[in-house]
């Protein structure tokens, strides 16, 4: 967490895979969410922190991520989440999923070029983690705040074989 002036470091309680993006709703989308979320038996799944990556919009510098791989048993779990949220009466995600953990963010002001990036990944050591397991599933609130967005549990859905 430093080497990048105008990096805004997302704390613990910022750090979250993100599966599936829903955006807003209300109570009944949330309910209905709920019910087919609930319905659904989900395997754990374990991964690992590997490398880093960023996203960009108009060659500046918009989130500085560490990866999660393996890709593919997580990609699927996307798929499956959006096939319910689908169910559940929300849009198909239009984005592409890449597995990540956001660690800072840029002011598009100050946010750096993407060779500056490359430079400070290429300074840093290997990042690879341990095995992990992930088997819960939360299903989160934000809520933007001066420091960045908070994450307030709303329901959580234990994963098991």
């Amino acid at each position: 967490m430093q080497g990048l002036a105008s990096a805004r470091w997302q704390d613990e309680a910022q750090l979250h895979l993100t599966l599936r993006f829903i955006g807003e709703t209300d109570r009944h989308g949330t309910e209905a969410l709920l019910l087919s979320l609930g319905s659904e038996r989900l395997a754990p799944i374990t991964a690992r922190l590997e490398g880093f990556g960023w996203f960009d919009r108009k060659d500046r510098v918009d989130q500085l991520w560490a990866g999660l791989a393996p890709r593919d048993p997580l990609a699927a779990l996307h798929a499956r989440l959006d096939r319910l949220c689908v169910r559940a009466g929300f849009e198909p995600e239009s984005r592409k999923f890449v597995p990540h953990v956001t660690l800072a963010r840029f002011a598009r002001s100050t946010a750096p070029d993407p060779a500056a990036i490359a430079q400070w990944m290429a300074a840093q050591p290997v990042l690879a983690s341990e095995l992990f397991t992930m088997d819960e599933l939360l299903l989160m609130q934000s809520h933007m705040g001066r420091a960045g967005s908070v994450y307030e549990p709303v329901a959580s859905f234990r994963m098991r074989s």
